[in-house]
């Protein structure tokens, strides 16, 4: 009987191996113990070993069809911009309200940052109507509170499925186009600046959307389901402009401090085509939302010992601006409208309580409309959430009032 040794049969595999993908290999490399059992051309190109019984794809075998289908091609950021400006004045007023955001984000500024507005911007004329009220009141408390209108055009969805926002479809009950979704979330936010003098905050749901409104934003969020994705803490990296890291739904803090130091850092990637290099960005900072645990139940973190473990946190690492923002619905009000005015005061009262706390929280998100609650698509209610349920106006304008009280 012929003996085999296991030299025998290691040879065997690698020769299996290099047949099954020879068609597919580089020019041979001498150093590659693999090319051994490549055959070469008269020519030297490396081909397959014709002796093989093994073949990729196999014979007859369909190839998998693309599962990808590219539509339309979108115009770059520029032609847009290009398309639908913003006036010179209105881009020194934005730099303005920049100016201010960055103080009360460093401490310049002892003011509170309020941004607060409808769960998704579903529509235009009750986007303008909800700012133009917020405007007034803006007014009245400017010395205490500095208020950032949340107009949030593309909404993350955690099976793909439902409304994703103005950027999907321009009408909710219409067909998504994203082409016109583009310019209709532009043309909004240009308007809103121009008629109320507000520049607003957005979430970062797909990094190759935010350079669309780079130059209208003055805020900007990832949200719990993006924060432990690389390219959206690069793209946070190079934003200029403060940026929120939610914690993610499990809760892990030290997700949300990684993402806030990634951010802080100056980055290097691949983005629509270009390699990119980011200086980092010192106003990325914390956003408490809650979380759900392993039973699927919310749990909140806007607690007095959740803002203390975070500052604990930020004492462990070294950086720039450590700052906190509250959002008082989502997971820590369990998605309970009406717990927003609780939870607004109770961050308050642990700001009163240590000047520790009151140092490093450095605003609230409130989801707000003209109307409560919430509405399916097609019930036509004007100014009502058609995703998260949220406070009303008149709630809304009774608790900023009284949140400047409690600066």
């Amino acid at each position: 009987m012929t003996k085999i040794s296991l030299s025998d049969i290691a040879l065997f595999i690698l020769r299996g191996v290099s047949d099954f993908y020879a068609p597919h290999l580089p020019p041979l490399n001498p150093l590659n113990p693999l090319n051994l059992f490549r055959k070469q051309s008269k020519g030297g190109t490396p081909r397959a070993n014709p002796e093989s019984r093994t073949r990729f794809p196999p014979k007859g075998a369909n190839p998998m069809k693309e599962q990808m289908k590219f539509v339309r091609k979108l115009p770059e950021p520029i032609e847009v911009q290009q398309e639908i400006p913003l006036r010179a004045p209105y881009r020194k007023l934005k730099a303005e309200r920049d100016q201010a955001i960055e103080d009360i984000m460093t401490g310049k500024d002892d003011r509170l940052l309020l941004i607060i507005g409808p769960c998704s911007a579903d529509n235009e004329p009750a986007v303008l109507d909800y700012c133009t009220r917020l405007a007034k009141v803006a007014d009245e408390v400017k010395d205490k509170l500095f208020i950032v209108p949340r107009v949030y055009t593309n909404k993350p969805r955690t099976i793909g499925k439902g409304y994703k926002g103005m950027l999907h479809q321009p009408d909710p009950e219409g067909n998504e186009n994203m082409m016109e979704g583009i310019k209709a979330i532009r043309r909004m936010h240009v308007h809103v600046i121009e008629e109320t003098g507000f520049t607003c905050a957005e979430e970062i749901l797909y990094p190759e959307n935010h350079r669309y409104l780079s130059d209208l934003l003055s805020y900007g969020a990832i949200g719990a389901r993006s924060v432990e994705d690389q390219l959206h803490r690069m793209i946070a990296s190079g934003a200029g402009i403060p940026v929120g890291m939610k914690n993610p739904t499990s809760g892990d803090l030290s997700v949300m401090m990684n993402s806030i130091e990634a951010a802080q850092n100056e980055q290097d990637f691949l983005f629509h085509g270009w390699e990119v290099h980011t200086t980092g960005n010192p106003l990325a900072h914390a956003i408490l939302r809650g979380y759900v645990n392993h039973f699927g139940t919310s749990m909140p973190n806007y607690h007095y010992e959740n803002l203390k473990k975070v500052l604990d946190l930020y004492g462990e690492r070294t950086l720039a601006n450590p700052a906190i923002v509250v959002d008082c619905n989502h997971n820590n009000s369990g998605k309970k409208y009406m717990e927003q005015i609780r939870i607004a005061k109770d961050v308050m009262a642990s700001r009163r309580y240590s000047s520790d706390v009151a140092g490093i929280v450095k605003g609230l998100m409130i989801e707000s409309y003209i109307e409560d609650g919430s509405q399916k698509i097609g019930e036509g209610i004007y100014g009502k959430s058609i995703t998260d349920p949220c406070l009303g106006w008149e709630k809304s304008r009774a608790l900023i009032l009284e949140l400047a009280e409690l600066v």
